[in-house]
């Protein structure tokens, strides 16, 4: 074993590193989850929350991973043998289509090749052809955590309105709110599920939902069991700032601090930065003579750079040999890109200093590796930062 100096650089897709601001606010003591101290904590973060969907509506936080969201969704607005339309975008795609299918859901997967975009266009082609409105919901991820590509929520939105359907819109911000622009009230959003260890900067512990009253007004009338998930029976006390069960009441505590830095920034400001450095970790990919794995520049997420590996050499064993030499952890290809990709994750607290560590760290690590590439990597992501450096708003943060 090699045994590491300095802090460990982790830069996977999320967990994201959690800021000193929001660990010294996790470790305030535990309070009575039922008394008025409690109850001010949770108003201040439920109202909080609002502002980052962008929503004046609902907001249900649930001591849950963004998984435990993601089955809240389903059995809160669905029933048994509904149909929904989903677009295969990647691993986080196929594993929504799993849950639904479970909960005897019937599935439309638009297939994909996990290098692009939803197609909006594809999405309204089929929403068109459903005359008797047997879709119920349209189920769409955000932010494609497994293959660095954003999909076009409002063209998506638009989609469904040309169509004239009724279905309710989904969507998964699991590793886009709070990096990436998102509007869940503007873009007309039915349902959003998040998570709190991806741009919100925590640790994981805390599964977010974003409702509009017509998702809300869906859930009087479905037909799926629930007990723990139960939207209702959450909104009934949060009125008043409590929950009906025992919350994660110091995941709570670092929400509010977390919420506190987003705003501080400003939103705009904080998806400026990830633009920014997403940008400059393209240039030295390209730099490195490698490619990206998403194929729509219009598409390329400020979250994280997914990187193919050039054909005859393991992203797995490269990822080995910058963790052991460089103290560096970089994201894994999920199911079939294992071992065909890495990730490099930029999102949350990351800045200029960190990518260009991060990226010093991969260059280094191509070279030990053995792995074909230019040099030249980390000089090209700088110029990258410093040609883009008169759009960064004046208020960044100090």
């Amino acid at each position: 074993m090699i045994e590491q100096r300095g802090r460990h650089f982790l830069q996977i897709p999320g967990p994201s590193p959690v800021p000193d601001r929001v660990l010294r606010a996790i470790a305030a003591p535990v309070i009575d989850h039922r008394g008025p101290e409690f109850g001010r904590l949770g108003r201040e973060v439920l109202d909080g929350c609002r502002q980052i969907f962008k929503t004046t509506g609902p907001v249900i936080i649930f001591p849950s991973s963004g998984t435990g969201a993601w089955e809240a969704a389903i059995v809160n607005t669905l029933s048994p043998g509904d149909k929904v339309l989903m677009a295969e975008t990647g691993h986080f795609a196929t594993l929504w289509r799993q849950m639904a299918a479970r909960w005897g859901i019937e599935v439309d997967f638009i297939p994909g090749d996990w290098r692009h975009a939803a197609d909006p266009a594809a999405i309204e082609a089929k929403l068109a052809e459903d005359r008797s409105h047997a879709i119920t919901a349209v189920m769409v991820v955000h932010n494609e955590t497994s293959t660095g590509v954003i999909s076009r929520i409002p063209a998506i939105r638009a989609a469904i309105d040309r169509a004239g359907h009724p279905a309710l819109l989904m969507v998964d911000t699991i590793s886009s709110l709070a990096s990436a622009d998102y509007r869940h009230d503007e873009w007309s959003v039915d349902v959003t599920v998040a998570c709190s260890q991806k741009g919100l900067m925590l640790p994981p512990g805390l599964g977010l939902t974003a409702i509009s009253d017509k998702a809300r007004a869906a859930s009087k009338t479905n037909k799926l069991p629930r007990s723990y998930w139960d939207w209702e029976e959450m909104l009934k006390p949060n009125a008043n700032g409590f929950f009906p069960y025992t919350p994660a009441t110091n995941l709570l505590y670092g929400l509010r601090e977390s919420i506190a830095m987003l705003l501080e920034e400003g939103l705009e400001a904080v998806f400026t930065r990830h633009h920014r450095l997403a940008s400059a970790t393209r240039a030295a990919v390209r730099a490195w003579g490698l490619d990206v794995l998403c194929l729509e520049p219009a598409a390329y997420s400020p979250v994280l750079t997914a990187v193919v590996m050039p054909q005859g050499h393991d992203a797995e064993q490269f990822r080995k040999i910058v963790l052991e030499n460089y103290n560096m952890s970089l994201g894994a290809g999920l199911t079939k890109l294992a071992g065909k990709v890495f990730r490099i994750g930029h999102l949350g607290e990351c800045n200029e200093l960190t990518l260009m560590g991060a990226l010093g760290g991969v260059e280094m690590g191509l070279g030990r590796a053995g792995v074909p590439h230019r040099a030249g990597g980390v000089a090209a992501a700088l110029e990258d930062l410093a040609g883009s450096a008169q759009t960064w708003p004046a208020n960044r943060p100090g």
